[in-house]
């Protein structure tokens, strides 16, 4: 994800963090979306509702000129089962950190080996996000966050998918052989 400075939309969930007015020293956020946010957030999730989306995150400075999230994301969401249709309700619980580093920063290159491959820790921790200008936004890490928590095919508790069979896959008859029209061919 990258924050850029100019953009054409403004994301439904918003928390501009001036990255001059961050301290060393930890500040406690808590986020919580409103109505309106939580209505675009469930058209830009595609989800039928969003009943809360909360966060409290410490913002820290970061090296030099970098900024660290750190906390923890919880949303209650509303999505239609995958074999049903019904509302299914669930529950999103994640831990957030993410650091940001500006444009250009020798601290947002990714270090390759002498054969030019990338080695990267797929546990280790995620390579820090770029911003322009003075300002991050908090909410939309929040928000994204929790996005890529969302279950993509939920279910109600107790329903599966029934088996279906178009025909009995021992039937020999039925079936044609692809090869068939190869009988009758011969080569010279």
């Amino acid at each position: 994800m990258k924050n850029e400075h100019v953009r054409k939309e403004k994301p439904p969930f918003s928390y501009p963090v001036k990255v001059g007015h961050v301290s060393a020293n930890p500040i406690t956020v808590r986020l919580e979306a409103d109505e309106r946010e939580r209505q675009g957030l469930a058209k830009l999730w595609q989800v039928e509702a969003v009943d809360s989306l909360k966060a409290e995150l410490q913002v820290v400075r970061w090296k030099k000129d970098g900024v660290r999230l750190k906390g923890r994301v919880e949303a209650s969401i509303v999505q239609a089962c995958v074999v049903t249709m019904d509302p299914v309700e669930s529950r999103i619980e994640e831990d957030l950190e993410q650091i940001f580093v500006p444009e250009g920063s020798k601290l947002a290159r990714i270090v390759s080996n002498e054969a030019a491959e990338m080695v990267l820790d797929p546990e280790g921790p995620d390579l820090p996000e770029t911003f322009a200008g003075d300002t991050i936004d908090a909410g939309e890490v929040v928000a994204e966050f929790a996005a890529l928590a969302i279950d993509p095919y939920p279910r109600k508790p107790g329903v599966e998918f029934a088996d279906h069979l178009e025909s009995d896959p021992n039937d020999e008859a039925e079936r044609p052989n692809p090869f068939a029209v190869l009988k009758d061919w011969k080569k010279d």
